[in-house]
């Protein structure tokens, strides 16, 4: 019999709904999927008909961080191939960081290590009231390196330096107040939300949203003036879109843009 695939892809009106699916081991990431994910995402970054994406995990957990049998075998590898295994690490975050479409995050059961960093490369991180979050990595001797720049991004170095060190695990309302997580829902809530939100994300131009993306990582941490070329370049341009011409005028006429043409009424 063969294995399952550890990253399921369900596609629907534009929207790609990916779930973990090691449910047995809270769907933990190992080798394969780091593989199957990235794989997806440099696939993803290319494909024009995809509007936005969902990531969640099967079972009863969102994830629980890497896999510790995985992860032990580390102790065998030589240096090489440690950093090689690092660096496909980076490589996943890095591609679901940069991706021009939206990342829905559908977070549930436990968002612990690398799954705190699958949340915090989210666009949109939506939990669950009572998932809960940790930075864990210091427990086990280890620190959470790789994910360091997506995460401190999110909370700040302040939450950070408690949360790294203490590898303490917190609530979703607590990972709300920092920032990692937008939305907090009951549980039977869950799928909702998330229906809300890529209902609000459908309704936006697709080139504005990747636009809108870039420029985010564009400004982050610059001075205005430091800017203030590319901002203004950058909506000079749009203005003349068809895409932008279509909204202005879809607006003025009091009807929905085309491209909310498959979005039920």
């Amino acid at each position: 019999m063969a294995a399952p695939p550890p990253l399921i892809v369900r596609r629907e009106h534009g929207v790609d709904y990916l779930a973990l699916n090691r449910p047995a081991v809270r769907n933990a990431l190992d080798a394969g999927v780091i593989e199957a994910l990235t794989l997806w995402a440099e696939s993803a970054a290319e494909d024009r008909e995809l509007r936005l994406a969902v990531l969640g995990g099967a079972g009863k957990s969102f994830c629980s961080g890497a896999d510790l049998t995985w992860m032990s075998h580390a102790v065998d590898y030589g240096y090489e191939r440690n950093l090689h295994e690092a660096w496909g690490l980076a490589r996943l975050f890095s591609r679901l960081d940069t991706l021009p479409i939206p990342l829905v995050g559908r977070l549930h059961g436990a968002a612990l290590a690398g799954g705190v960093g699958l949340a915090a490369v989210c666009d949109v991180a939506i939990a669950t009231e009572d998932t809960v979050f940790g930075l864990t990595e210091v427990k086990l001797g280890v620190v959470p390196s790789v994910i360091a720049p997506f995460v401190v991004a999110k909370i700040g170095a302040s939450a950070a330096r408690q949360l790294f060190l203490t590898g303490e695990r917190f609530s979703a309302r607590r990972a709300h107040e920092l920032g990692l997580v937008h939305v907090v829902t009951p549980p039977d809530g869950l799928d909702t939300a998330v229906d809300r939100v890529v209902a609000e994300l459908r309704s936006a131009g697709p080139r504005a949203i990747a636009a809108a993306k870039q420029l985010i990582a564009a400004v982050e941490g610059r001075a205005p003036a430091d800017v203030a070329k590319y901002t203004v370049q950058t909506i000079a341009d749009l203005w003349v879109t068809p895409e932008a011409q279509e909204g202005m005028r879809a607006f003025l006429d009091k009807r929905r843009p085309r491209w909310t043409e498959d979005i039920p009424e």
